[in-house]
């Protein structure tokens, strides 16, 4: 009787798992301050595959790139709705939909260099048109809800609308600082009198 055990075979992971796995391993990559211009040759190496395997799954970088900014829009905006659905306050509501965003990039580092579109330097540019767009719909949920606040003020619409703008600029700011300083200055850093004292 032999003792020669089989040799483990490679299990290939189903496509959708390796699609996962792509984006994982890319969000991870962007984690390094400092670090390279991440191309899909280091990407493969990271996977331990070949660049012809990451265009099965996505058809270029840009798509790739995408998949996580539609994470980010999928994450946020879901957390935003339900924010919503359960603080019936506008001005909580505000407050709770600052801190989720700054305390999600603090969570995802990688995510938030795509967020503030430090990753997306030489990509497409509609990447970085997208992740505008991402800020521009924030910032149209505060001055929704700034418009409850201020419906005493001689200037409802002008107040919130300068409110709901100064609070995407801080969130906006905060992440970039996190970003560049490789992630050493938190974003949450003071965050709750930040927030008291913007909204």
């Amino acid at each position: 009787m032999s003792d020669d055990k089989p040799t483990p075979t490679k299990s290939r992971p189903a496509p959708g798992e390796r699609r996962i796995q792509i984006l994982q391993t890319l969000a991870e990559m962007l984690q390094t301050p400092g670090g390279e211009r991440i191309t899909t040759a280091l990407l493969a190496k990271r996977l331990d595959v070949s660049e012809a395997a990451l265009y099965r799954h996505f058809a270029s970088k840009a798509q790739m790139f995408e998949g996580l900014i539609e994470f980010i829009e999928s994450s946020v905006f879901g957390l935003i709705n339900q924010i919503t659905e359960r603080e019936a306050n506008p001005a909580l509501q505000c407050k709770q939909i600052a801190a989720m965003v700054l305390t999600f990039g603090e969570k995802n580092p990688g995510m938030t260099r795509v967020m503030v579109g430090d990753a997306l330097v030489f990509e497409h540019e509609r990447l970085q048109t997208r992740m505008n767009q991402f800020f521009d719909k924030i910032e149209a949920g505060f001055k929704q809800a700034m418009r409850d606040v201020y419906t005493t003020s001689s200037t409802p619409t002008a107040d919130a609308n300068a409110r709901a703008s100064a609070l995407t600029a801080l969130l906006a700011g905060r992440l970039q600082r996190y970003a560049r300083s490789g992630f050493k200055k938190l974003p949450t850093e003071h965050m709750d009198a930040t927030l008291a004292f913007m909204i």
